[in-house]
């Protein structure tokens, strides 16, 4: 297991509260005295590792988005030509990355990007960029290869990215499908309307 230091178990406290706070509370409605005291300091100990609260809004954003990334980035350079299995994996790894992350800060996305500064609102929008660059390149390669019906890549896109963030919504450790089973659903609903498997709708 590798160790964790104090102080890095300290920051990763205060963001994992803070989200739980944001969620539940509201960012506007959550006070650094909320944080403190969610996290057993005095609000004094807050700053000595966030110099205030929208670093902390950032941060959680900032590291969540980062690892969705990295995963794809690890997919989209793996060599995987196949547009459909390509597709398939990506939505795999950010579905099962969603559920696994802080639940509690389900739509945290959502809602934060407005709280943010114009610098970093920019960086957070330049991660969902690339995100979006990454799951439209391998729709529009299914597309063009005839494994896909014509279709709005964007509007693709959208569907299948709020059906893997809602699923934090839902979601129950004690409900009756397991991530996994989910992830296949998932995978199977998106790749079905895709390739024009449901024309009767």
């Amino acid at each position: 297991m590798p160790f964790i230091s104090k102080k890095n178990a300290s920051r990763e406290l205060i963001l994992s509260e803070s989200s739980v706070l944001f969620w539940q509370k509201g960012y506007s409605d959550t006070s650094m005295k909320d944080i403190a005291s969610a996290c057993g300091f005095r609000p004094a100990n807050i700053y000595n590792f966030f110099k205030n609260k929208e670093e902390i809004l950032f941060e959680i954003l900032f590291e969540e988005m980062s690892e969705i990334i990295s995963e794809l980035l690890s997919i989209e350079r793996s060599g995987i030509h196949d547009p459909v299995k390509r597709l398939s994996e990506l939505i795999r790894r950010h579905t099962r990355l969603t559920l696994s992350h802080r639940r509690t800060s389900v739509l945290l996305f959502d809602v934060g990007l407005g709280s943010l500064s114009p610098e970093n609102r920019k960086k957070i929008v330049a991660l969902r960029d690339e995100y979006d660059r990454i799951m439209s390149r391998a729709i529009q390669e299914g597309i063009d290869a005839g494994l896909f019906k014509p279709t709005d890549v964007k509007m693709a896109l959208f569907c299948i990215a709020s059906m893997i963030t809602r699923t934090r919504i839902w979601f129950s450790d004690k409900g009756r499908l397991s991530v996994e089973e989910v992830i296949d659903f998932i995978i199977r609903f998106a790749i079905d309307g895709l390739t024009g498997r449901a024309d009767f709708i």
